[in-house]
C-alpha cells in the first residue's frame, strides 16, 4: 500500500491538504472496487460449485461493498471541492455523510444475513464440499484482512470516519466469510449443519458494527464537545502570550477534516493598551491558522486586574457559586457600582449532569447575593461546557 501511495500521491505526507486527502480517498475506493468485484466473481463461482446459499450471499455482500467503495470515491471527490457561494465553508462534511451511508449499508446487509440465517435454521440444506471452494474462501478472508489493515492505517493517518467505517466493513466481512468456511468444514466432517446458527451470530455482530460506525459519523454532523486534548493545546498555545490572562468559552466548529473554525474569549487587562492588545489577538489568530490549521475568531474580555474591590468581590462570588455546587465555575466577572446599587455581572458554567435546573441555580445565586451587605444584585448568564472532560459520556 505504501508503494502505491508514493506512486499515485505526490506530497503524500501532507494529509491536511484537501487535494491530498481526496487522492487518498480515491486510491482507497479504487482498490476497494477492484478487490470487491474480484471477490464477487470468485465467490459467486464457488457458490454455484458448492450449492451454498451462504457463499452466494457472501458474494453479493462483496458486490454491495464494491458499491460502497464507489460511494467513498464520490464522497472524497465531493469533499475535496473548493468552497463556493452556497457552501462558503467547503464540502468537507460530505466525508461524514459518506461514512454514514457505508454504515447504513453494513446494517442493511446484517439484517439480510439475519433473515438468511433464520431460514437456514428452519430449513437446513447440504453443501457440496470441494477443495476449490475452501481455497476461494481462504483467499477471500486474506484479501479482506488486507483491506481492513490498509483502510485502518489510512483512517488513522487521515483521521477519516469514512475510511474507518470502510475498514470495519472489511473486518466484519472477513469474520462472516470465516464463519461460512467453518460451517462448511464442520458440515463436511461431522454432518452437523451449523450454517444458520453461525450466520445468525455473525449477522448480529455485523449489525452492531454498523450501528457503531454510524454513531462515529453522526456525532460530528450533529456537533460534539471539544476534545480535552485539543482544548489544552489551544490553552497552552495562547498562554505563551503575556498579554493574555486566560481563555474561556472555547467552541470548535468542525466543517470536515482539515476545515476547522474555533472561537473563544481571551481575558486581557482592562487597563492595558487596547491597540496593542488587539494586535496581539490578531497575531494569535494568524499563528493558530499557520500552526494548527484552524481559522480563529477571538473575543477580548477586559478584566480588572489591579482593582482591589473588584478582585475581592470576584473571589467572594466565585466562592459563593462553588457553595451551590463544586461542579459550577464562574468567569467574565464585572462589578458595576452605581450611586444607589451595585450589579455583579458574570457567567456560570453549568455541567449537563448537574441535578439542578438552570432556573434553580439562578434563583439560588440571586438569594445568596441578596444576603450581601449593600444593595447588590446579580446579572448571570448560564453557559454549558463545550470541552469534553474525562467523565463526559460519548
Amino acid at each position: 500500500m505504501d508503494k502505491l501511495v508514493r506512486i499515485f500521491i505526490k506530497d503524500h505526507e501532507n494529509v491536511k491538504n484537501n487535494t491530498v486527502r481526496k487522492k487518498y480517498g480515491i486510491l482507497s475506493g479504487g482498490l476497494g472496487i477492484f478487490f470487491n468485484l474480484m471477490l464477487f466473481i470468485v465467490k459467486l463461482s464457488a457458490g454455484f460449485i458448492s450449492g451454498s446459499v451462504a457463499i452466494m450471499a457472501d458474494a453479493f455482500n462483496n458486490l454491495s461493498d464494491a458499491g460502497t467503495s464507489l460511494v467513498t470515491v464520490v464522497g472524497f471527490k465531493m469533499a475535496g471541492k473548493k468552497p463556493d457561494p452556497e457552501h462558503p465553508f467547503g464540502h468537507g462534511r460530505v466525508e461524514y455523510v459518506t461514512g454514514l451511508i457505508i454504515s447504513l449499508v453494513i446494517i442493511l446487509m446484517g439484517v439480510e444475513l439475519i433473515k438468511s440465517s433464520v431460514e437456514k435454521i428452519l430449513a437446513p440444506t447440504g453443501i457440496n464440499y470441494s477443495a476449490i471452494t475452501v481455497v476461494i474462501l481462504i483467499f477471500s478472508i486474506l484479501i479482506k484482512i488486507y483491506m481492513y489493515l490498509y483502510n485502518k492505517k489510512l483512517s488513522e493517518k487521515l483521521e477519516s470516519t469514512a475510511l474507518r467505517s470502510t475498514a470495519m466493513d472489511s473486518f466484519t466481512d472477513s469474520i462472516a466469510t470465516s464463519a461460512v468456511l467453518l460451517a462448511l468444514m464442520i458440515s463436511e466432517y461431522t454432518g452437523i449443519k451449523l450454517d444458520g446458527w453461525l450466520g445468525l451470530l455473525v449477522s448480529g455482530f455485523v449489525v452492531l458494527t454498523g450501528f457503531s460506525s454510524a454513531k462515529e459519523t453522526i456525532d460530528p454532523l450533529l456537533g460534539t464537545s471539544t476534545p480535552k486534548e485539543f482544548a489544552d493545546t489551544i490553552t497552552k498555545f495562547v498562554a505563551r502570550y503575556d498579554d493574555i490572562i486566560g481563555i474561556h468559552d472555547l467552541i470548535v466548529h468542525d466543517y470536515g477534516p482539515g476545515r476547522m473554525m474555533i472561537t473563544f474569549h481571551a481575558e486581557v487587562d482592562a487597563s492595558g493598551d487596547f491597540v496593542k492588545l488587539h494586535d496581539t489577538v490578531d497575531n494569535i489568530e494568524r499563528k493558530l491558522k499557520q500552526t494548527l490549521g484552524c481559522e480563529a475568531v477571538i473575543h477580548m474580555d477586559p478584566v480588572f486586574v489591579n482593582d482591589e474591590p473588584t478582585k475581592k468581590m470576584r473571589d467572594y462570588t466565585a466562592h459563593l457559586v462553588k457553595g451551590i455546587s463544586e461542579k459550577l465555575s464562574m468567569h467574565d466577572f464585572r462589578m458595576v457600582a452605581g450611586p444607589t446599587h451595585t450589579t455583579l455581572i458574570f457567567d456560570v458554567v453549568v455541567p449537563f449532569d448537574l441535578d439542578m435546573t438552570d432556573d434553580e441555580i439562578l434563583e439560588e445565586i440571586d438569594r445568596r447575593v441578596a444576603l450581601l451587605p449593600g444593595n447588590i444584585s446579580a446579572q448571570v448568564d448560564i453557559d454549558k461546557p463545550m470541552v469534553k472532560t474525562e467523565n463526559s459520556k460519548t
